[in-house]
């Protein structure tokens, strides 16, 4: 039986591209960017060429690009780094109850060091409301961090129309584009972006390398301390093999933006449509003309989630509940506890599918025929 992978929000495979740039860095790339002679210039000369690469993908100048470890340093940087280097502005952050909890624990540190922070609602469709945002904003708001695509339910957010609102105000514009880099374009200057924050193993990269922008001049304070790579703000040898497969991924990534949008599409209304033709009840989290073609997030009434996850990887279908898991059972999701309140069902027995470059028509095909035998089969037993 063939072992099919929908949870491509959670990371993706490897693309063979990218482990051959990475192989030939391994034989040849050993230097430490930071040494002045030959072998230490050539690594760094890759590390600029990435820096290029990442500022170019989303209009951005190389020097403010900054390489991490992942998204959740990116945006504990983001939040923490430039909260502290600006406390003398204002102590107020906003940002929503659905954010990745990268953004939320690192929103949760703050308070309890002094900061206040605004933690905007969500509607059922997943999307926060701007003149709740509006109206959150004070003099001594400083940091606005709302993500740019929904992990769990793949809602997209108003960039945008947070940006314009944001650009006569004091307050810095972070926004998480981990789950939408790639899916959707993006301007940090028209869209009056300060800090974006960019993961590598969600688009085909390596796991261990990220980058977060911010805006030339923004005040950042370092969260470690030891040499002075990436201009002072983030010390430690960087990742210059993790970076030259990061490079790679995002180049494949924009190549392909266009195509891959369309066979995402397919794959998303392909799986929806099996489900309804075998007559499955389900409903979907969120608002599907609003979301991202990779990620669907689906309630199956009547059923619970640990045990809907248990069988499907019985069947080999890889999907996840978008939550953590703690002490052997499955936690109701965050986001959608934002979206319906703790007394909803949907919060119990809801999966997300997530699809990408491990799959194909025949298999999003088997795949959903699998849930539906699952799912008429546990519906005969509860």
């Amino acid at each position: 039986m063939e072992s099919i992978y929908l949870d491509h929000a959670a990371t993706t495979p490897l693309h063979p591209d990218v482990l051959m740039s990475m192989y030939r860095a391994h034989q040849d790339t050993f230097g430490n960017p930071s040494s002045i002679h030959a072998f230490g210039r050539k690594a760094r000369q890759h590390l600029d060429k990435a820096r290029r690469t990442l500022a170019a993908s989303i209009h951005a100048n190389e020097k403010e690009i900054i390489f991490t470890s992942g998204g959740t340093e990116a945006n504990n940087l983001a939040l923490i780094g430039v909260a502290l280097a600006n406390k003398h502005r204002g102590k107020h952050i906003i940002t929503s109850k659905q954010e990745h909890h990268a953004t939320l624990h690192a929103a949760e540190y703050l308070e309890s060091i002094g900061f206040n922070v605004t933690y905007l609602p969500v509607d059922e469709k997943g999307l926060i409301h701007l003149e709740e945002l509006k109206n959150a904003l004070t003099d001594e708001t400083i940091i606005v961090s709302l993500m740019a695509v929904n992990n769990e339910t793949g809602v997209k957010q108003p960039i945008e129309e947070i940006g314009d609102i944001l650009r006569n105000h004091k307050a810095y514009f972070h926004t998480d584009a981990v789950a939408a880099f790639g899916l959707l374009d993006f301007n940090v200057e028209t869209m009056g972006i300060d800090l974006l924050t960019i993961s590598s193993h969600k688009i085909n990269g390596p796991k261990g390398v990220g980058c977060l922008y911010i805006k030339d001049e923004i005040p950042l304070q370092s969260l470690h301390f030891g040499g002075e790579q990436e201009r002072k703000r983030r010390p430690g040898t960087e990742n210059v093999v993790g970076v030259i497969g990061f490079k790679r991924a995002v180049e494949i990534t924009l190549e392909e933006k266009n195509t891959r949008q369309t066979k995402y599409e397919q794959y998303k209304n392909k799986f929806l449509q099996v489900l309804q033709n075998e007559d499955v009840d389900f409903s979907i989290n969120g608002d599907l003309q609003i979301s991202v073609p990779t990620i669907v997030n689906i309630s199956f009434p009547r059923l619970n989630v640990e045990t809907l996850l248990t069988n499907f990887d019985l069947e080999g279908i890889a999907a996840s509940s978008g939550s953590a898991c703690t002490a052997g059972s499955v936690e109701p999701s965050h986001v959608l506890l934002a979206m319906y309140g703790h007394q909803d069902e949907r919060t119990k027995n809801s999966v997300r599918f997530s699809f990408g470059s491990h799959n194909t028509l025949k298999n999003i095909e088997e795949a959903a025929r699998r849930i539906a035998k699952i799912i008429h089969r546990l519906k005969t037993t509860t």
